[in-house]
């Protein structure tokens, strides 16, 4: 994509509502616009980091054996009905009516419409396990939605339902999300830990969340600073192993790590206190296991080998894709701006004419741009006849990891220059030898289809 072409409403000023980094550089990176409290358009270059972040989902839950689907954003409450949790659900569910009066709501969740799919399809233990997953719109009507998209009415989500025979599947099935999802965020640039939590509305006597360390989340946490020393690295799972996941279960989740909904202080001081540590922490996913508790109440069942009709095991599975990138440029940034890790840049590389109009200047910058095109990759290339101190602010604040600077001065030379966006560390390379370098940090993160 060529500057020149492009959508990017940067703004030189912080909006006085944004009150945390994220949102203050989503609105002036020209990524997001509000229409309303806790409602945005998403512009083209956060939509661009929306579906890499989409994209490695997908790719992680289909590597783990889950099967991608869609359902409404809007639900009939004759199955929240059912399910008893429509009444109960409080005023963050947007319920409406339709022409003929009947009363319909926004999806703030999706238990009670996969499970009334699955009802109506499957009927034999042969058909088990499955988990169904979509990556779709909610709307919960927060009280108070703030902090740009961390905490917004509409967002992203994926949301995933397994249909398991016994509570040993429905277990290895909590365990197989739990290793997917460290996958996920890791490919993100992000240590999200997981935590033991709270249940909430969804119900369940599992569940963990998975927080981001940041100054700016909205829990309070409490962990044994081991847990930030683990990493899952490029190491290859089975998913079908139920020893391997319960391993990697265990090693993530056998040191204390709590919210402050379940945080236990016994238990804490239990943790020797050199390695005690109280944060805050962003909610970017979470799993719940809740057993026969929506099979139950709608009918879910199954044939056994026995010939009987059994009510099957249930969790859902949630990972925040919108409010990700917030958590993402809370976790990467600097007083410039965004800092993207190279997983989810919206861009690979910015190319940046120092003198356009200049015809060996430009024709350098074209050839750069037209190789790294041809190797499957996305270069920005700022051509705008603006300073280059412009230029420059513009690059570090929408946070592209690597940027390739062109001028007449390094062409005399026969180099260009290549600096990375995190460290502001450059290098002189010829022009072959910065997309060389440019195509091999990216060669791990290419996306490999779905």
């Amino acid at each position: 994509m060529r500057l020149s072409r492009y959508f990017l409403p940067v703004l030189k000023e912080t909006p006085s509502e944004a009150q945390i980094v994220s949102h203050r550089y989503m609105l002036r990176a020209g990524m997001i616009k509000q229409q309303s409290a806790g409602i945005y358009s998403w512009l083209p270059l956060g939509f661009k980091v929306l579906r890499k972040i989409e994209n490695i989902v997908h790719e992680e839950q289909i590597r783990a054996g889950h099967i991608p689907m869609q359902m409404p954003t809007i639900q009939s409450a004759d199955l929240w009905r059912e399910s008893g949790r429509y009444d109960g659900y409080g005023e963050e569910m947007l319920r409406m009516k339709d022409r003929h009066g009947r009363d319909m709501l926004f999806s703030p969740t999706a238990e009670e419409m996969v499970t009334d799919i699955f009802r109506a399809h499957v009927n034999s233990y042969k058909d088990l396990p499955l988990t169904l997953y979509q990556i779709q719109w909610k709307f919960r009507d927060e009280i108070r939605p703030r902090f740009g998209v961390m905490r917004g009415r509409e967002f992203y989500m994926k949301d995933g339902y397994n249909f398991d025979l016994t509570k040993e599947d429905a277990l290895h099935a909590y365990n197989r999300h739990l290793v997917s999802y460290l996958r996920t965020y890791e490919r993100m640039g992000l240590q999200a830990i997981p935590m033991r939590a709270d249940s909430g509305p969804i119900g369940g006597d599992y569940t963990h969340e998975f927080l981001v360390l940041a100054e700016t989340g909205e829990s309070e946490v409490f962990y044994d600073s081991e847990v930030t020393d683990l990493t899952f690295g490029d190491r290859d799972i089975d998913y079908d192993n139920v020893a391997q996941c319960q391993g990697v279960m265990d090693e993530f989740t056998s040191r204390y790590a709590r919210t402050d909904e379940t945080h236990d202080t016994a238990a804490f001081e239990k943790v020797p206190e050199d390695r005690r540590r109280v944060a805050r922490g962003i909610e970017v996913g979470q799993i719940f296991y809740f057993g026969t508790t929506y099979s139950d109440k709608l009918g879910a069942t199954v044939v056994d080998k026995d010939q009987n009709q059994v009510p099957v095991h249930m969790g859902s599975h949630g990972i925040g894709v919108s409010r990700l990138l917030g958590a993402i440029i809370e976790a990467s940034h600097d007083d410039k701006g965004i800092i993207w890790p190279e997983g989810v840049t919206p861009f690979h590389c910015g190319i940046v004419n120092l003198k356009q109009g200049d015809a060996e200047a430009d024709a350098a910058c074209e050839a750069l741009y037209q190789h790294l095109t041809n190797a499957g990759l996305e270069p920005l290339y700022d051509d705008r006849n603006e300073r280059a101190g412009g230029k420059f602010a513009t690059m570090d604040l929408i946070g592209l990891p690597w940027r390739i600077t062109v001028g007449p001065r390094g062409l005399k030379n026969g180099v260009v220059e290549l600096t990375c966006r995190r460290t502001g560390d450059s290098e002189e390379l010829t022009t072959d030898a910065a997309v060389a370098k440019v195509i091999e940090i990216f060669e791990p993160h290419r996306v490999r289809g779905l």
